[in-house]
């Protein structure tokens, strides 16, 4: 469960006693205004808690939070077209020029076109809110990125949604697929080698990228089929384009829900579709004389639904 120290409404459940709630569930401590450089609302919650504005006060709030809430990992959702500027310093992709969207890419037949200035301005579902990566931001230098190495703590981005397609349906009206540039996220691991990250695309289109991306850089981890991609049909796709590039290097579902009841079919039909990938990949194997034993497979399943997760956690980087 995703929980936002900037945001009043959600603080008054953690504290100044956090309420109970079962140890099954995991939270996740959200920072979009941090990864967006928001000084308004980072020094709104400063103040309110009692903190200075200090860059200094800044990381110590993020750090009294993480006392607080225990998380799992740091997590921030991205809009389709986020952009991370490339940094002055150089380093990783840092000669790309490519802005937002790819505009060669959406003129293809059957691509997603921008529906950008669509955006909803009533909407007030603080958990739904993109964030916009600004590298230049002290608050993501210096303050985040930090923050998440000291404390082993992975950032977790949810890549490619287009909010307020329809802004009458307020927060069901999101969602639109579109083509994200996977730049920005190469440029982030590439610029913070130390600092875990675990992401997540919606567009069926950057899948291929993304496991790419994961090959490339070690302290990138790629995990679920988010959202729209939760269809038997593409998690097969995705799960085999997975494991044919990354072996089981990757987390294969996640259990992200909006509504509790959710999970139960989604891990109904995740089970069943990722059971037919490791068949029909066992098949192969066995049709090239290796005889795979019962704890292969169990090794297999185990590294696919969380146990590559916990490797690449251990992993070390520096």
């Amino acid at each position: 469960m995703t929980n936002i120290p900037f945001d009043k409404t959600e603080t008054q459940h953690w504290r100044p006693k956090k309420k109970d709630y079962p140890t099954t569930f995991k939270s996740a401590l959200r920072v979009d205004p941090l990864l967006a450089g928001d000084k308004a609302t980072i020094e709104t919650a400063l103040k309110a808690s009692g903190y200075g504005t200090t860059l200094a006060d800044a990381r110590q709030y993020l750090h009294d939070w993480c006392d607080t809430m225990q998380p799992e990992y740091m997590m921030a959702s991205t809009p389709h077209n986020f952009y991370l500027p490339p940094s002055d310093e150089g380093g990783t992709l840092a000669g790309v020029t490519k802005i937002g969207v790819n505009e060669s890419a959406l003129k293809t037949p059957f691509a997603f076109t921008d529906l950008s200035g669509n955006e909803c301005k009533g909407c007030e579902d603080t958990d739904n809110v993109p964030s916009i990566i600004n590298e230049k931001s002290d608050f993501l230098k210096d303050v985040l990125m930090p923050v998440c190495e000291e404390r082993n703590l992975p950032l977790a981005l949810k890549i490619g949604a287009h909010r307020a397609i329809n802004p009458g349906l307020l927060s069901a009206g999101d969602g639109m697929v579109a083509f994200a540039d996977a730049g920005s996220l190469a440029r982030l691991c590439g610029k913070f080698p130390n600092v875990r990250f675990l992401a997540t695309f919606l567009s069926r289109a950057n899948q291929h990228e993304a496991c790419v991306l994961a090959s490339k850089f070690r302290n990138l981890h790629i995990y679920g089929c988010w959202w729209f991609c939760n269809n038997p049909s593409i998690i097969q796709e995705i799960t085999q384009m997975r494991v044919e590039m990354l072996g089981t290097s990757f987390t294969a579902q996640h259990s992200d829900a909006r509504v509790m009841d959710q999970l139960i079919y989604k891990w109904a039909h995740s089970r069943a579709v990722i059971a037919k990938v490791l068949a029909g990949e066992y098949q192969k194997a066995l049709s090239s004389g290796w005889k795979v034993t019962r704890e292969e497979i169990r090794r297999d399943v185990w590294r696919m639904f969380g146990g590559a997760y916990e490797d690449f956690m251990k992993k070390v980087l520096n």
